[in-house]
């Protein structure tokens, strides 16, 4: 796709298909063609040919496929904050933005992988950014530290979440030799050569599951300990 500037963003006549073209149905089209085949599926070739209509027609909504991509990250932005209402504690309340934030990349797991490191510049990620802000603001730290540490909050968030969107996008054979591993190879190791992963022998089947929450939970403990006198409620 090239940078043209879209003149018209909506598509009056229906398709040959019969349906009637939107930003939404483009988004969402996109989004199924990327779970069902890869980020190579997103190509305005095959796009038209999922809705039915001229490619050129996308040029009416999108500048380009980069431009598709921010749509599609804001999309996944705001299905997984759709709701989500902050609540008196404000750790709660960002504990609650992480676990929503994780179950939207888990839901696309491979557009995820596409979206992750963007700023998609669009109402969801701005709505979402102005909550996990403002709940920080709320709990007593100054805007520079409220800023910053919101940086961190989320960069942990969003980094835990796309490795395991990534490691859900892999193929069931693969991921199910890398759970495989931690049985196995690692129960079979020197304890000469490796002294503490046998200490620990019995515990590492676990390191197959997901830290994400333990993770979550050590940075809020952190920023609870740095809230001026530790407040966990905005009232």
């Amino acid at each position: 796709m090239t940078t043209r500037v879209p003149q018209e963003r909506k598509r009056r006549r229906p398709t040959r298909s019969g349906v009637v073209l939107s930003e939404q149905l483009i988004v969402e089209t996109a989004l199924r063609l990327i779970g069902e085949h890869g980020p190579e599926a997103l190509s305005v070739r095959r796009l038209g040919a999922a809705l039915g209509c001229d490619p050129t027609a996308l040029y009416r909504y999108f500048h380009g496929t980069d431009d598709l991509v921010l749509a599609i990250a804001d999309r996944i932005i705001g299905d997984a904050m759709a709701g989500f209402v902050p609540g008196d504690d404000w750790v709660a309340s960002l504990r609650e933005i992480a676990l929503r934030v994780r179950a939207g990349y888990l839901a696309h797991p491979r557009a995820a992988a596409m979206a992750a490191h963007r700023v998609t510049r669009r109402h969801h990620e701005i709505r979402a950014v102005d909550t996990g802000i403002g709940l920080l603001l709320t709990a007593g730290f100054a805007p520079a530290d409220a800023a910053r540490l919101y940086l961190a909050f989320i960069d942990t968030v969003l980094s835990h979440s796309a490795t395991e969107a990534a490691f859900r996008a892999l193929p069931r054979h693969q991921r199910e030799a890398d759970h495989r591993a931690w049985r196995d190879v690692y129960q079979d190791l020197d304890p000469e050569t490796y002294p503490s992963l046998t200490a620990v022998r019995p515990e590492l089947p676990g390191m197959a599951d997901s830290s994400f929450e333990q993770a979550v939970d050590l940075l809020l403990e952190a920023l609870t300990a740095r809230a001026p006198a530790g407040r966990r409620s905005h009232r």
